[in-house]
């Protein structure tokens, strides 16, 4: 590119884009409540973060909400032996989901909405794990 500013404005474009689309790991925060928290947010075919760590045998407060899209996505969290522990339509207003891992390991969490003739939410990435440690 012959203008530095159009180059530089293409390159904090790119960066901007993949930090929107990084999903970080999030730890669960202890309130003085004894009650740990975490925020997830769903979007297009994306839960950010998409790797949460909370403890064993401490309650556990999800914020669960999408964000500006129009599209209808759900927050489903799996135990390690596959039992649905929470299921919540998610919404742009955040919604409250309690419960305490009563044991280590990787609960798989997932939206499962799908179009017909297309590939579900979960397939396109809309996917992540709670990791219980602890």
């Amino acid at each position: 590119m012959k203008n530095p500013a159009s180059a530089l404005t293409l390159a904090l474009g790119l960066a901007g884009l993949a930090f929107a689309q990084s999903l970080p790991t999030a730890t669960a925060v202890l309130g003085s409540d004894g009650i740990q928290r975490v925020e997830v947010v769903g979007g297009s075919y994306f839960f950010r973060p998409d790797h949460v760590v909370a403890k064993v045998n401490v309650p556990l407060e999800l914020s669960l909400r999408k964000d500006s899209s129009l599209v209808p996505h759900d927050f489903i969290l799996k135990d390690p032996e596959g039992r649905v522990v929470v299921s919540v339509s998610l919404s742009k207003e955040p919604r409250t989901a309690r419960f305490t891992p009563t044991r280590p390991g990787k609960y798989e969490f997932y939206c499962g909405k799908k179009l017909p003739f297309l590939k579900s939410h979960r397939d396109k990435g809309m996917r992540g794990v709670l990791e219980v440690v602890e």
